[in-house]
């Protein structure tokens, strides 16, 4: 059950995303994955939201994580990175979540090679921003934002 006092969101960033500014910068841009964390945590309180960003570079630890904020946070911004294209038992995880999940990606997967077009997981999250670089993440949490508001209208 979420919490209704807090509005907390958790932002969950996969796989090499920790290498962002320094990984195929012409891909995903220079600004470090601490820069992007940064931003969300200060736009955060203007959407009414507290913002508390993890990473990992370990598939489980992300399911662990999506587990446990069912329980702890209102709901999740998630780039699941490259898991995106591979992981069937996150993309099941979320199929159970009972908290609003949005995914982001800093590409337009559909604009990538092949390998990278594929989605496991779009299709059990809420909805999915890409494209847009690091403003993905703020468009993302100005979606998550107004789904929390309207979960916390309903009493869930």
């Amino acid at each position: 059950m979420a919490k209704a006092s807090s509005r907390e969101v958790w932002v969950l960033n996969g796989p090499n995303l920790n290498l962002l500014g320094r990984r195929e910068p012409h891909l995903y841009g220079k600004d470090a994955l601490k820069t992007i964390e940064t931003r969300l945590e200060k736009l955060g309180p203007s959407l009414g939201l507290r913002v508390v960003c993890f990473q990992t570079n370990h598939e489980g630890a992300l399911i662990d994580r999506l587990m446990i904020a069912m329980d702890e946070a209102d709901g999740v911004l998630l780039n699941p990175a490259a898991l995106t294209h591979t992981s069937i038992a996150l993309a099941d995880t979320l199929r159970v979540v009972t908290i609003p999940v949005v995914e982001v990606h800093l590409t337009n997967l559909y604009a990538r090679d092949l390998e990278h077009r594929t989605s496991v997981t779009g299709s059990a999250v809420r909805g999915v921003i890409m494209g847009f670089g690091g403003g993905s993440y703020e468009l993302g949490l100005h979606a998550l934002a107004a789904l929390v508001g309207r979960s916390a209208k309903r009493g869930s």
